[in-house]
């Protein structure tokens, strides 16, 4: 019992000095974006929120942070809701219909995992250029709408679904699309929950793409706002620039926060009654 009552102890320790050290760089940038060029500068550092608020309306008109905000919501909402519907039908398929070369096809869907966005970022250059979508919202959407790390996420969902519920279905006449639309996806919910927040962040922290494919300020998204802020007439204010840092976290923290619950239990492996 007392054994049991120290590795406890020792996990809690463990879990709250990791906490610390990777929560750090987030509480030093909110307490910068406080405090004035020469509280920032001040020797000893100091490590107390100041009263300096105006850094975030210096942020937030620098570089029209607003109008990438609204940019990069409006591509990591349309990229995310693209992403869970077509990998909802292709896991569908993969797991529910028997079609020749499904198993080439599932194979190949696999090795785009083994490629990632600076493997292939010239080809695809080439191809939206050729649409003439650079510097659109399709230039920023349309190369990511399809996820293989969606597809093999709801295949194994829904492996893990007893097949004794299709066959129920199909004795009550129930058709494929409304088996997956009234069974299979309710089911799914919390595999949906952890994939809206990994595709979300991952398509909100996007740079090198952006970068590439939009020419115009206004097409400019909060990744590059960010990097725009040190160049500009901020690049000496870094109360400014951690402001900035800290409005461009708070959509992806809110959708953690509120799909943390169906983020946690999405891999789990244990089947839900």
């Amino acid at each position: 019992m007392v054994r049991k009552k120290w590795q406890s102890l020792l996990l809690h320790i463990t879990i709250i000095t990791v906490v610390i050290i990777v929560s750090t760089p987030v509480i030093l940038a909110l307490i910068i974006s406080t405090q004035s060029p020469a509280e920032v500068y001040s020797s000893p550092p100091k490590l107390l929120p100041s009263t300096h608020f105006s850094n975030y309306a210096a942020a937030w008109k620098s570089v029209n942070l607003g109008r990438m905000m609204l940019n990069s919501s409006i591509v990591a909402v349309t990229v995310t809701t693209g992403k869970i519907v077509l990998s909802l039908l292709a896991a569908f398929a993969f797991t529910h219909f028997d079609f020749k070369g499904k198993q080439v096809l599932f194979f190949l869907v696999l090795v785009t995992l083994l490629l990632p966005i600076p493997v292939r970022i010239v080809a695809l250059f080439g191809i939206v250029s050729s649409f003439k979508w650079i510097d659109t919202f399709m230039g920023l959407i349309m190369p990511f709408l399809a996820s293989a790390t969606g597809t093999f996420l709801f295949i194994q969902r829904f492996k893990m679904i007893p097949g004794d519920l299709l066959d129920a279905a199909k004795i009550d006449g129930c058709k494929p699309m409304r088996y997956l639309f009234q069974v299979l996806i309710p089911l799914s919910g919390n595999t949906i929950g952890a994939l809206i927040v990994i595709e979300f962040i991952y398509i909100w922290n996007q740079y090198l793409w952006p970068l590439m494919a939009t020419n115009s300020k206004e097409m400019r998204v909060v990744q590059i706002g960010v990097k725009m802020m040190i160049q500009a007439e901020a690049m000496n204010n870094w109360g400014v620039i951690m402001a900035g840092v800290i409005i461009t976290i708070i959509p992806p923290l809110f959708v953690f926060y509120i799909m943390q619950e169906s983020f946690m239990k999405g891999f789990a492996l244990a089947s839900e009654k």
